[in-house]
């Protein structure tokens, strides 16, 4: 059986708020790549619940953040879609992404006025 392993690093200042994201993949090669956020979430199988881990660092921009969770939303009903061709859930989830933009389109126009 192939195994392919995943590995996240995260340095902590000294209140343990995270400075510096890297992560690098053995499918990917050696590259070590930096990350501004991560959003993990796993099924456990044995509490059959969600178990997440949301870490960002101290120079992650707040719009960056918005467009990062829009970005994950559209990401997981791209998925939904292809686990379970669930096309109701897919689209209103694409939807909430739409809707997300025009919210964050507006709270930009009224900074810039």
């Amino acid at each position: 059986m192939k195994k392919s392993e995943i590995y996240f690093s995260i340095a902590l200042d000294e209140q343990r708020v995270p400075e510096a994201i890297s992560w690098r993949a053995t499918d990917a090669g050696e590259k070590i790549h930096f990350a501004k956020a991560i959003n993990i979430s796993l099924w456990d199988r044995d509490e059959a619940g969600t178990m997440k881990i949301d870490l960002w660092t101290k120079d992650m921009p707040i719009d960056e953040m918005k467009y990062f969770y829009i970005d994950t939303i559209g990401a997981m009903a791209q998925s939904i879609a292809t686990a379970t061709s669930d096309k109701v859930m897919a689209d209103k989830m694409r939807a909430l992404c739409e809707d997300l933009m025009k919210h964050i389109e507006e709270e930009r126009s009224k900074q810039n006025n």
